[in-house]
């Protein structure tokens, strides 16, 4: 006697599958001659893509450095002071603030002298200019890089089959 896997079904219209929600795959329901049913599960397949990386081009890329000699002059600023004493002689309320008048900076030097009475003397005023000058630096020579790229396309590896 032939089991129940080995039996031919008959050539019946297709039944609809059972509702199982999500939970599983259907199944249909067949009647067998001696009145039993056959339950054949209907299956679904899935596909997954996983997407890889393929080598689609290459680049390579050299660098050439080459060197130049330039002369180069540089203006360099040169700064020195000069320190006047211009003599005043007078009296004066009381001492003067220090001031400041364009490039030259004006300290009052006071001093005090008995009289009668005191009164405060202005006995000399200290100038102090700031005076510049550029010079320019005589050409000196320097070492000067340049640094040049190339980049050049070049075919992909072949793939190795799976």
């Amino acid at each position: 006697m032939a089991s129940s896997h080995d039996r031919t079904l008959p050539s019946l219209p297709y039944a609809a599958p059972a509702q199982r929600g999500d939970k599983g795959p259907a199944a249909a329901e067949l009647p067998l001659e001696s009145g039993r049913r056959a339950v054949v599960p209907v299956v679904r397949e899935e596909a997954q893509v996983v997407p890889h990386e393929v080598e689609a081009a290459r680049v390579r890329v050299s660098k050439q450095v080459s060197e130049r000699e330039e002369l180069v002059s540089v203006p360099l600023v040169n700064e020195h002071v000069r320190v006047e004493r211009v003599p005043i002689g007078r009296t004066v309320e009381r001492a003067p603030e220090v001031r400041q008048e364009g490039d030259t900076t004006i300290v009052p030097v006071i001093e005090e002298v008995l009289v009668v009475e005191r009164k405060i003397l202005l006995k000399e005023e200290i100038r102090i200019t700031r005076e510049r000058a550029v010079v320019q630096s005589p050409p000196q020579r320097v070492r000067l890089r340049d640094e040049h790229v190339e980049v050049e396309r070049v075919e992909p590896r072949p793939r190795p089959r799976d």
